[in-house]
C-alpha cells in the first residue's frame, strides 16, 4: 500500500501528497525496489492504485472534517504504515492513536526518526486480536470523548464474526458524536487476481468481513451510516472507475467507502 500511495504522490494530478511513502517503500526493499518488485506489481499497481488514491483522499477529508466537527482524538486501527500523523494539517491539541504491532511502529520509527508528526502522535503497540481496548485506554485514549476512527485495510480482511467483534469494540469505546471512516470490499475475480499476482499470501488475504450492505450492519451497532460506490467517489475526484470495481470490466464488483456516525444525545 505504501508504494502504491508513493506512485500516487508521484503523479501531477495526485490527490493527495504523502512524502513518507516513497521512504518506507526504499526502507523494506531498497533503493532498487521499483526496479526489483516482485513480477505481478504491475498488473497489481493498475487494477487497484486508483482505488487505494481514492479512498485514501477520502479518508484525508473524512478525519479532518470529524475533527474540525469536535473530534480532538484520532484512533487508526492497523495503522501500518499510515503517515497522517505527519502530513496532515491537523488542528491543535488533535491526538492521533497509531494502534498497530510492536515490530510495525518499530520500523516506522526508524523511517521517521527524523520526521515531526503535526499533532500529539501516541503509540499503541498491541494486537487487534487480543484486548487492544485495554491498550489504547491505558495509552491515554478518552472513551468519553468524540473519536474519529479510521478502519481501513481491515473489515474485509476478517470472518463475520470477527468483524462484528470489532465493530462492538469501537462502539464501546465511542462516546456520542464519535465518526468512523472505513472501506468494505467484498472479494471478485479481479481482486484475486490482483493479489496473487503478488503472493499466496495477499490471495488468502479476504475473509469476507460483514455481509450485506455497509450501511445495515453499521446500523445494528447503534450508527448512522453512509457508504458510497467507490467508482462515484473517484468520479467526483475526475479519476475513473477503479479497474477492480469497473463494471465494464469482466471479474468486478462493487467496492465502498463510507462514513459512520453515532448520534449525538440531547
Amino acid at each position: 500500500m505504501a508504494a502504491l500511495r508513493a506512485l500516487e504522490d508521484g503523479r501531477e494530478d495526485r490527490l493527495f501528497h504523502d512524502p513518507y511513502a516513497e521512504r518506507f517503500v526504499r526502507a523494506a526493499g531498497g533503493d532498487g525496489y521499483w526496479d526489483t518488485a516482485p513480477a505481478g506489481w504491475a498488473a497489481f499497481a493498475a487494477l487497484m492504485g486508483e482505488q487505494v488514491a481514492v479512498r485514501t483522499r477520502y479518508f484525508d477529508e473524512e478525519l479532518l472534517r470529524a475533527v474540525a466537527e469536535g473530534c480532538e482524538q484520532v484512533v487508526l486501527l492497523a495503522s501500518g504504515m499510515d503517515a497522517r500523523a505527519y502530513r496532515l494539517d491537523w488542528p491543535d491539541r488533535t491526538r492521533v492513536f497509531e494502534v498497530d504491532l510492536a515490530e510495525v511502529l518499530a520500523f516506522k520509527a526508524a523511517v521517521l526518526r527524523d520526521a515531526e508528526p503535526a499533532c500529539q502522535r501516541v503509540e499503541v503497540a498491541t494486537d487487534l486480536r487480543l484486548d487492544w481496548p485495554r491498550a489504547l485506554r491505558e495509552a491515554g485514549f478518552a472513551p468519553g470523548a468524540p473519536t474519529a476512527w479510521l478502519i481501513e485495510g481491515i473489515l474485509y480482511a476478517l470472518t463475520p464474526e470477527a468483524a462484528h467483534a470489532l465493530l462492538d469494540r469501537v462502539t464501546s469505546l465511542s462516546a456520542p458524536g464519535s465518526v468512523a471512516a472505513f472501506e468494505h470490499l467484498p472479494d471478485n475475480p479481479a481482486l484475486r487476481t490482483a493479489r496473487t499476482s503478488i503472493s499466496a499470501e495477499m490471495a488468502n488475504l479476504w475473509l469476507g468481513g460483514p455481509e450485506g450492505e455497509p450501511g445495515l450492519w453499521w446500523g445494528r451497532h447503534g450508527w448512522t451510516a453512509q457508504a458510497r460506490d467507490v467508482r462515484e467517489v473517484a468520479a467526483a475526484y475526475g479519476r475513473p472507475a477503479p479497474a477492480a470495481f469497473d463494471p465494464a470490466r469482466d471479474g468486478s464488483g462493487p467496492g465502498w467507502v463510507g462514513t459512520a456516525r453515532l448520534p449525538k444525545t440531547g
